[in-house]
């Protein structure tokens, strides 16, 4: 019985040995040991920083015929942080008064706030270094980078005056007042003689600034709209076989 027992167990460790001595033993010179990949760690996301609006922006409507100046300030006001205005511009927005702060929200809106901390507009990024608000009675209104902008579009008030019509020779064939008298949303023109007959034939009877340019109307709602050009001229567009231009006199 013992003899059995110690047989089987000789046997166990002969036929053992081998598989020991094959999972120990090194690899050969020309067995190629492949490591398992490092797992890799995914590097943080970069933070998104929030735009600084600290510093002074142009505030205005559409059309750019009302513009003025805001000034973001990074020091904590009532609410929010501090926000001025230029003295003109309660004049062109009586609502600005209300505004006595200012706030980047979570959603990156940008929000100008009333005393209680409300939201009296609330801005979106449209485009890079622009942001617009729609308002009640204004439309759309916009808070832009004033280092990327031309020059403010001229305003009625600026284009009030005596004007000559000429042609593209310099010849004047009629003068014209654009006068500060309100018809409807527009001014009146007043034409003074002698005229030439492609003006009195378009008749024009009142005038307004559109987007930066001057649109003269007829009564019939004929219009001719005059961009701004070289040397404070103004020339018709589009640009017809015979060329006008409209020069302050």
């Amino acid at each position: 019985m013992v003899r059995s027992i110690t047989l089987a167990w000789l046997l166990l460790v002969a036929f053992a040995a081998p598989v020991v001595a094959q999972t120990l033993a090194p690899p050969s010179p020309d067995e190629v040991v492949t490591e398992p990949p490092i797992p890799q760690q995914a590097e943080p996301s970069a933070a998104v920083e929030r735009r600084s609006m600290v510093g002074s922006w142009e505030f205005s409507n559409a059309d750019r015929e009302k513009t003025c100046t805001i000034t973001f300030r990074n020091d904590s006001g009532r609410v929010g942080k501090r926000v001025e205005f230029d003295p003109g511009c309660p004049v062109l927005f009586p609502f600005i008064r209300d505004i006595a702060g200012w706030q980047m929200a979570e959603n990156d809106f940008l929000r100008l706030l009333d005393s209680q901390g409300g939201s009296i507009l609330e801005f979106s990024e449209v485009e890079n270094g622009m942001f617009e608000a729609p308002r009640a009675g204004e439309g759309i209104l916009f808070i832009q980078n004033a280092s990327s902008l031309g020059p403010a579009p001229k305003t009625a008030d600026q284009m009030t005056g005596e004007w000559s019509i000429v042609r593209r020779t310099g010849r004047a064939i009629c003068a014209l007042t654009l006068s500060e008298t309100a018809v409807g949303e527009e001014f009146a023109v007043r034409i003074q003689p002698p005229c030439d007959a492609v003006v009195t034939r378009f008749a024009p009877a009142t005038w307004q600034m559109d987007r930066g340019e001057i649109v003269l109307r007829s009564s019939n709602g004929q219009s001719w709209r005059f961009e701004e050009a070289e040397d404070s001229r103004w020339r018709r567009i589009p640009e017809t076989a015979n060329p006008l231009l409209m020069v302050r006199k």
